[in-house]
């Protein structure tokens, strides 16, 4: 997309748009890490950790990607224990978080695991890639960074080259729950979900449906005098070879 400049093209339009890059995201960082943070990375982490060709073979799939600080995560695993839930992040302070809610100091290596949860700490795409056709139950893509800037447009998970790798690997009928605070990204959700054929698309509402956790991001919204919106988009059945 063009440069912020006079006359360029407004930040929610589709055209011209550049392919997304190779990687959305890589592994980050915010501030530096505690020592109880580094060890539950380096003993901890590993024990949840999703390979796609492991033996971890559920019956029911679901994935959230950007967890944040894992609130709705945690719901969701205890609401839901019949599910295997794929919990992907990349940045290290927001894995500590959720990992820290799971082990008491000092059981980082023996503590006991949901047996329902699984951990993703590279780009989603690259899971997305790997995952069989028709595998996810439900997506959900919660406050995700909106990318505010046109020219960082490739960079939002909701892309229209992205749009048809999610639909591969959601069942027909499956969920895909999106919700965001930022009015460049809701518009642009709109718009790249309006010009696609492959989901259902119901209008997004502005009150969280009840079967929605919260998490802190939305907390953070509401308080700042945002209003967030959550759309429900349904895959539908692909033409398989």
């Amino acid at each position: 997309m063009g440069e912020d400049r006079p006359g360029a093209r407004p930040e929610g339009s589709l055209r011209p748009l550049k392919p997304p890059p190779e990687r959305l995201y890589g592994r980050g960082r915010g501030h530096k890490l505690r020592q109880r943070q580094l060890l539950l990375l380096d003993v901890t982490l590993p024990r949840l950790v999703f390979r796609p060709d492991g033996d971890w073979r559920p019956g029911r799939l679901w994935l959230e990607v950007g967890f944040g600080g894992g609130e709705h995560v945690l719901a969701q695993i205890a609401a839901n224990p019949d599910v295997g839930y794929i919990a992907c992040e990349v940045f290290e302070n927001g894995i500590c978080s959720l990992l820290s809610r799971l082990v008491p100091e000092g059981g980082e290596a023996s503590a006991p695991l949901p047996d329902n949860l699984r951990i993703w700490s590279d780009d989603a795409r690259v899971l997305l890639s790997q995952l069989p056709d028709a595998s996810l139950e439900r997506l959900f893509l919660l406050f995700p960074d909106p990318w505010p800037k046109a020219r960082h447009a490739k960079r939002r998970f909701v892309h229209p080259a992205l749009v048809p790798l999610i639909a591969r690997v959601l069942k027909p009928g499956a969920e895909w729950r999106v919700a965001s605070d930022e009015p460049v990204y809701q518009a642009w959700v709109d718009e790249v979900m309006a010009a696609q054929i492959l989901f259902e698309m119901a209008p997004p509402v502005t009150e969280r449906p009840a079967d929605w956790p919260p998490t802190r991001y939305e907390a953070k919204a509401l308080r700042e005098g945002r209003t967030p919106r959550y759309w429900t988009f349904t895959a539908k059945a692909m033409p398989r070879p």
